[in-house]
């Protein structure tokens, strides 16, 4: 049964959430964001490490998609990934991202302007190691945002090499591996009554500090 155009415009939710202050919050903003990410897991948020991933062609058409974030830290923020699929070579062309953490329980958004870069083969290599075999066998069957004839010569495929790498180390596969978002811009945004949301806007001002500013809701 679909849902009529009046019932959908009158979806709203009002917000009853602490405040959020610009004379509160720590200077650092992955040090803001490190608070945040404790306390969404603090409250039980099914995977609070799934973000929006924006990237743009090399034609300006944007596409966006779930990835898990995997580490934080001053340099940036992380992730996985084939170098093949549709983001990979989108980021490839056009390293300018967007990311975005949506805790609706908390009545939190956190958005991320940034450029993106490869982290090194060591790293990526020490993380694949880490992953569960039968993730590592998906990174290394799957030939992400490729057309396939059927599901069924995948699933082949990962028996296969499940079966070939038994007893065996997975090598990590030379088209996955991991990335980094080097924030330039990173905003964060709080659900307020009456719409008069908080925003607070951390700016990159130079290589070792952030200028901050309030923006309207």
């Amino acid at each position: 049964m679909a849902v009529d155009k009046e019932t959908l415009e009158n979806l709203r939710q009002e917000y009853i959430s602490e405040k959020l202050s610009k004379r509160e919050v720590d200077k650092d903003p992955i040090k803001q964001f490190g608070k945040w990410f404790k306390e969404a897991m603090d409250a039980g948020i099914h995977e609070p490490n799934s973000m929006t991933l924006a990237t743009t062609s090399i034609d300006r058409k944007p596409s966006a998609r779930i990835v898990l974030l995997k580490g934080y830290e001053e340099r940036g923020f992380t992730f996985y990934s084939n170098y093949l699929s549709a983001k990979g070579k989108e980021m490839s062309k056009n390293p300018v991202v967007a990311i975005v953490f949506h805790w609706a329980e908390l009545a939190r958004q956190v958005r991320i302007e940034g450029t993106v870069e490869k982290l090194s083969k060591e790293e990526s290599d020490r993380y694949f190691q880490s992953r569960p075999k039968q993730s590592q066998i998906g990174a290394l069957v799957s030939p992400q945002s490729q057309v396939i004839e059927d599901k069924e010569d995948l699933e082949r495929d990962w028996k296969e090499a499940e079966i070939r790498y038994e007893n065996k180390t997975i090598p990590k596969p030379a088209h996955w591996g991991g990335y980094l978002v080097k924030p330039q811009v990173i905003e964060f945004w709080q659900g307020r009554p009456s719409r008069l949301h908080d925003r607070i806007v951390y700016k990159k001002a130079d290589k070792h500090s952030w200028k901050i500013v309030r923006l309207a809701p």
